[in-house]
């Protein structure tokens, strides 16, 4: 540990975070914009999306879907539902992936299904499968 100029014998402390652990991922370059960043520039408004759910009106849709993961955490027990869990949600609510994509995701491809593809997240019940 280098010494400090007043006394050579002493030991300089490190401040907090002074110490790096690896690359700063802050300044790497990820090949341009995604379309999912969320920092505003000079100019650059919220969507009235956003800002109405940020002053606590929701809208139907937004609302629907947090009583949902609300009702998902209740049923199961867990206070942080995982991302597989939100997804389950998400399709059970009746959403598809029926248009390409608005955001470039470098490490999945785009998809798209039908709009009435059934959810698929839980298995098949005995019962459903006798009644089809």
């Amino acid at each position: 540990m280098p010494s400090t100029p007043d006394n050579p014998d002493q030991p300089k402390l490190k401040h907090v975070g002074e110490e790096k652990r690896g690359p700063d991922r802050r300044k790497a370059d990820l090949g341009g914009p995604s379309g999912l960043e969320r920092r505003r520039g000079p100019g650059r408004r919220l969507s009235d999306f956003t800002r109405a759910a940020e002053e606590g009106e929701l809208t139907q849709e937004q609302f629907m879907f947090v009583m949902a993961i609300e009702g998902f955490k209740k049923a199961n027990n867990k206070v942080y539902p995982s991302w597989t869990d939100v997804l389950e949600v998400v399709r059970l609510l009746g959403y598809r992936k029926t248009l390409p994509s608005s955001i470039k995701l470098r490490a999945a491809e785009d998809w798209q299904e039908a709009p009435d593809a059934p959810a698929a997240v839980r298995p098949v019940r005995r019962e459903d499968r006798e009644a089809a």
